[in-house]
């Protein structure tokens, strides 16, 4: 697959995927949308990869959506073509981890491809914010429901309506980023975590996402509901035999990822 937008590798059972227009500071276009759907329509079905993750460059992961390509749309435009709907919100459904590795900004767009990503590792210099309203508009790939989910209220309501950034470590405080680590490990703790991932059961990992997705979308009682329901599933799974027997055993689990 030629790729114009992004630059993809896969290290062992991890596939690494960059943001690829450094002369636009990354910025999200319809057309690197459509190209990270096709990726990821294809990383899901390829079995060798068990773990993702999505970066930009060493100084910005993304400053948002082109705001020149959208600039002249009008509103019929936008809404017979589901604008930031088609292709944008495949990370948001892909099934297998995803951790995004963010340096610099991650801002309106940006700041939203991240949240649809499983969790963020934070570089020191990175920076999130949803700028919208200084464009007269508003977040429109998710970051005020996202950010309200994940944030609460009041922090998703500082952002969106004063458009502020947060740091890495106020980032971390309020829970949008799971750690901070510096700059120049940024990319290999990322990429340690993925592994760590992807040495689990496949399966079994898809199953813990699914589980933890499902306390954002549904009641508590319907969410442990479907966890029980996934928790039973896995006994049916040759991995769960396997892990179990090694920690009976006092071994490390060779798991078959079936």
């Amino acid at each position: 697959m030629k790729l114009d937008y992004l630059l993809l590798e896969q290290i062992d059972a991890v596939a690494l995927i960059r943001l690829n227009r450094p002369l636009s500071l990354n910025a999200l276009c319809a057309e690197l949308a459509a190209e990270l759907a096709g990726v990821l329509d294809r990383l899901e079905q390829d079995r060798s990869v068990r773990a993702v993750v999505l970066t930009g460059t060493d100084t910005v992961f993304a400053a948002g959506a082109d705001i020149m390509a959208m600039r002249n749309r009008n509103y019929i435009d936008v809404y017979t073509s589901d604008f930031v709907t088609v292709d944008w919100e495949r990370l948001a459904s892909f099934r297998k981890p995803v951790i995004a590795a963010v340096a610099g900004y991650a801002l309106g767009g940006g700041c939203e491809m991240a949240l649809m990503c499983d969790f963020i590792i934070a570089a020191e210099s990175a920076r999130f914010g949803q700028p919208e309203i200084k464009l007269g508009t508003i977040p429109g790939a998710g970051g005020s429901q996202r950010l309200a989910h994940f944030i609460g209220k009041a922090k998703a309501m500082d952002m969106v309506l004063t458009g502020r950034t947060l740091d890495a470590h106020e980032a971390e405080r309020c829970g949008l980023v799971s750690r901070v680590v510096s700059d120049a490990a940024l990319l290999n703790e990322a990429l340690r975590v993925a592994a760590r991932i992807a040495g689990y059961s496949g399966p079994v990992a898809m199953m813990a996402k699914e589980a933890v997705n499902g306390a954002f979308e549904t009641t508590l009682s319907e969410g442990v509901r479907q966890e029980r329901r996934l928790f039973h599933s896995t006994f049916a799974i040759e991995d769960q035999k396997e892990g179990m027997a090694a920690f009976a055993e006092k071994r490390e689990p060779q798991f078959m990822h079936r």
